[in-house]
């Protein structure tokens, strides 16, 4: 009886359809094959994986945007410190960045409100050739002058070196470019505080005490050092070029004939762009220079530079030294009004 209800049983589970249960699969077959699979990769988000390695530009590019645009401070200071290796260390034949890619995107750090960044940044302006900064000294005088003026006393010092090594790599041509004469003078007078209160004809702001605290006399010193500096070589006179000569046996100049140089020679001319006031004109020779800074600042510096010297100490020598630089620079000097 039980053996027969049994087999029963099994021939009619080949006619009886499986009940299927909501939210459960499909049962698969014993014979089942996986055809899914596209190929043997692997997929990575945001990454991709290659045999051709990076070429050196497109590494220098990279860590450039890095420098230029990452939020992070230390990101942005390691960028930094991976140009100074490459280009310091990279022979004169190999592929780089030109100063012209460089300083637009990192002259804008001359601000930067991270300490290490700033000091990362003046390591790399040093790797620049000085021609390639000569050519460029109106962008960097610029953002060297925003840097100046900036209310963050750390910032302004740090933008002092910058400043120093601009005068040492580009000498006479920061002061010969567009605005590099009367706007970085009267950069100087506002971070010095020797600005004259126009409201009044004996009183200066009080800004121009020079005598508040050791790191404020520390940082006062560095900038009349500055200043003497910047002075020294807009004032001077052009140092000629080759020996003497007799204007008797010279037919005609060859410089004259020859070619340029510099880039754009005939920049301070501004035939092409838009009218300058006096403050943006290009003072080539150092006539014009001293005779800007007779009309408008000689006043001015002489009084400040005399209450530094007075100070005595390191602010009195760096005082004493900016008074000697106005007295040689403008020996000889007549005013014409």
């Amino acid at each position: 009886m039980g053996s027969s209800t049994r087999k029963k049983n099994e021939k009619k589970k080949d006619f009886l359809k499986p009940k299927l249960r909501v939210g459960k699969t499909r049962a698969k077959a014993d014979n089942f094959t996986d055809t899914s699979f596209e190929a043997k990769r692997i997929a990575i988000n945001k990454q991709s994986l290659t045999e051709i390695a990076p070429t050196t530009t497109t590494q220098l590019t990279h860590y450039l945007s890095l420098a230029s645009s990452s939020k992070s401070n230390a990101q942005r200071k390691d960028a930094l410190s991976y140009l100074i290796t490459r280009l310091s260390n990279a022979p004169s034949d190999s592929p780089g960045l030109p100063a012209s890619i460089l300083l637009p995107n990192l002259l804008p750090l001359i601000s930067d409100g991270s300490t290490g960044v700033r000091s990362q940044l003046l390591k790399l302006f040093k790797t620049l050739t000085p021609q390639d900064v000569e050519d460029r000294a109106e962008s960097v005088i610029l953002y060297t002058r925003a840097g100046m003026t900036h209310l963050s006393t750390e910032i302004r010092d740090d933008t002092l070196n910058i400043l120093e090594w601009l005068l040492d790599t580009t000498g006479d041509a920061c002061v010969k470019c567009p605005g590099g004469w009367i706007k970085t003078l009267n950069s100087f007078m506002s971070m010095m505080g020797w600005v004259r209160d126009l409201s009044t004809t004996s009183k200066w702001s009080s800004e121009s005490k020079v005598t508040i605290s050791n790191k404020r006399n520390k940082s006062f010193s560095k900038q009349l050092d500055l200043l003497a500096k910047f002075l020294k070589i807009g004032l001077a006179d052009p140092v000629p070029v080759g020996p003497p000569r007799n204007l008797n046996d010279i037919k005609f100049d060859p410089a004259t004939y020859a070619i340029p140089t510099v880039n754009d020679p005939f920049g301070y001319l501004n035939l092409f762009g838009r009218p300058r006031d006096e403050d943006g004109t290009a003072y080539m020779d150092s006539d014009s220079r001293r005779r800007v800074f007779e009309k408008r600042f000689r006043k001015d510096v002489e009084r400040g530079s005399e209450d530094a010297r007075k100070a005595g100490g390191e602010t009195g020598r760096a005082g004493a030294g900016l008074v000697k630089v106005i007295k040689e620079g403008m020996a000889g000097f007549e005013s014409v009004e």
